[in-house]
């Protein structure tokens, strides 16, 4: 009968699927994803239904994501038991794959991995066209013999698949080594020897066979536990075999294709080798920096590259970083074009970084002081010459220390005219000075910002410098969270009205934060914003943590009742105490909700002092 009703009209079935049961759903998602039909309203009653309050937004692809993770990898209890029994169908698997764009592996899950070269080979296939990133939740074992099968995985989706993307978390300058080895550098770290060492048939080949075939990556202790080539290794007999034997990193990709290949008989020849354009490591730990700073001057094909760790880099794994990215950006062949390194342990060194790869367009750069203190003068003076501009669009840069150098930052945005999106967080200055030098730099430097993200610093008298700002550049989105804005305003509605007048000047100004400003009562004042004859285009309104009280809230809603914005706005009111009147709170969200899309959370009091010293 189900399947029956798939004969009505899109638009028909559309209306329907928000009322379906989960076994419906399960039942219609392969043939309504062959006729391209979304089912994401009926999924998106499910999760809602499993998280009963959301605090963020689903996207058709996310839904999917959610469901096949645990589906692939027999997470009985993973999120929702009630509904993944129900799901466990391959005709189901291989529909919510078609929306899988990253595969997270999760390398100590062999048994389910290992079904992906038997049972599920048909879904591996598919991945290998849909899968365009590898997230390694882990890095596995490499001294178990059952990791083998993760490098199968890994080969299938980087070198036969379209994948280009690689996120690794966890340390492994092994793992990393053979990772990148002739998917982007031609270069091992001689440190590592003793693990990898290559060994080339014919050392005169041509580039072009080099790029076609598969270099044995060798390891004399690893090489009398290569499996045979012909013949196919049983499931659970592979999963039994002792721990001590170790994953083979010398075996030849075409070799390792044929162990788990569904076909015996001999090799059907070299394996093609991918292209990393997109890298990103996390826990990212000395050894792992030093095996990417002698693979990065022969990297071409890298166009982002992110390092993240848990502590701070040392002064010299960052100078030898920025060695590393000057003789990159040096070769006319270099692609890298973004860059986002976490943490460094002098903002100076964000400088260092940017002059060693002028060519980048988006950096990300977090600073926290760490427990070595800089030794850089000399390096750093040999920076200070350069003045020229630079083609960067987009900047990051997350500062936690007790002072910043405003000079350096002013000076890199004016040498950064074509900056279209700014994010700048925990600017302190010294002795309290005011940061009205940013503001105006911004309005003279910069007037092609569309995005602007200042968070965590104290703006409190900067308002007409804000002010200003707005009046010199077609931003799009303005983010002013955790600023201060009011502090020292006397009259705190008149002040809050000149920042509504400025804003609906701004006609191409679509997003709007005001978060964590403690804006309190005069919150109604932002229902101006939508007033005749000039409403705002503002869509999106972020009061998150504003110390909004019931009462306040209702006075809200009133007034956004009276001048309703042009279209459908989204306000997100999270973290604002609605317990302090439950009835008050839910009927003002409740007024709001027929015009807009609003976002609560469950508020609890004891939360209020963390809210205070937040925006103290």
């Amino acid at each position: 009968m189900l399947c029956y009703q798939l004969g009505l009209p899109p638009t028909l079935i559309k209306s329907l699927i928000p009322y379906l049961t989960i076994s419906h759903l399960a039942e219609l998602q392969p043939q309504l994803t062959q006729r391209g039909i979304s089912s994401y309203t009926g999924w998106l009653q499910v999760i809602q239904g499993e998280y009963h309050r959301m605090d963020y937004l689903f996207t058709e692809n996310a839904v999917m994501r959610l469901i096949f993770l645990p589906l692939i990898y027999c997470y009985e209890n993973y999120l929702f038991p009630r509904i993944i029994t129900k799901l466990k169908t391959q005709s189901f698997l291989w529909a919510a794959a078609q929306f899988i764009r990253t595969f997270v592996l999760i390398s100590d899950r062999y048994l389910p991995l290992h079904r992906l070269t038997d049972e599920y080979r048909p879904l591996l296939e598919l991945l290998e066209k849909q899968i365009r990133c590898i997230s390694c939740l882990q890095c596995p074992d490499l001294s178990k013999r059952q990791a083998q099968v993760v490098l199968y995985i890994i080969h299938r989706l980087l070198d036969h698949g379209v994948a280009t993307e690689l996120i690794m978390h966890g340390p492994s300058p092994t793992l990393l080594t053979w990772l990148i080895y002739r998917r982007g550098s031609q270069y091992v770290c001689p440190k590592l020897k003793h693990h990898l060492t290559i060994e080339n048939n014919n050392s005169a080949s041509s580039p072009s066979q080099d790029e076609a075939s598969c270099s044995r990556v060798l390891s004399s202790e690893d090489q009398c536990h290569q499996p045979p080539l012909c013949k196919r290794p049983r499931l659970h007999s592979m999963l039994e075999e002792e721990e001590t034997e170790k994953a083979n990193l010398s075996l030849p990709l075409q070799d390792l294709c044929q162990t788990f290949s569904a076909h015996k008989g001999a090799s059907a020849g070299p394996c093609p080798r991918g292209e990393i354009h997109k890298l990103q490591i996390s826990q990212c730990d000395p050894d792992c920096l030093r095996v990417l700073n002698c693979a990065l001057p022969t990297f071409f094909c890298l166009r982002s590259l992110t390092i993240e760790s848990s502590y701070t880099f040392r002064d010299c794994d960052v100078l030898d970083l920025s060695k590393a990215l000057k003789q990159l950006s040096d070769s006319p062949l270099c692609r890298l074009t973004n860059l986002s390194i976490s943490s460094l342990p002098d903002i100076r060194l964000a400088k260092l970084l940017l002059d060693a790869i002028p060519k980048v367009a988006a950096l990300h750069v977090e600073v926290e002081h760490g427990i070595w203190r800089p030794y850089l003068i000399n390096h750093l003076r040999t920076t200070e010459a350069y003045t020229s501009e630079l083609v960067l669009e987009k900047l990051t840069l997350k500062v936690n220390v007790v002072q910043t150098d405003l000079q350096l930052i002013t000076s890199l945005l004016r040498r950064s005219p074509r900056l279209s999106s700014l994010h700048l967080s925990g600017l302190r200055l010294q002795g309290g000075s005011s940061l009205q030098q940013l503001l105006t730099t911004l309005s003279e430097s910069n007037t092609c910002l569309k995005c602007l993200s200042l968070e965590d610093m104290n703006l409190s008298d900067c308002l007409p410098g804000i002010l200003h700002l707005l009046r010199c550049c077609q931003l799009e989105e303005l983010h002013l969270n955790d600023c201060r804005l009011l502090e020292k305003c006397s009259d705190k509605e008149q002040s809050l009205q000149q920042l509504v007048s400025a804003v609906k000047t701004l006609s191409s100004l679509h997003t709007l934060s005001l978060a964590q400003n403690r804006l309190a009562k005069t919150v109604s004042v932002l229902a101006k914003l939508f007033s005749e004859p000039s409403p705002s285009s503002v869509r999106q309104l972020d009061l998150r943590s504003n110390f909004i009280r019931p009462a306040e809230l209702l006075e809200f809603s009133q007034r956004l009742k009276e001048q309703r914005p042009p279209q459908r706005l989204t306000l997100d009111l999270r973290k604002n105490p609605g317990d302090r009147n439950p009835d008050i709170w839910n009927a003002a969200v409740e007024s709001l909700k027929s015009f807009c899309v609003v976002y609560v959370k469950f508020w609890k009091s004891r939360d209020t002092m963390v809210d205070h010293v937040s925006v103290m």
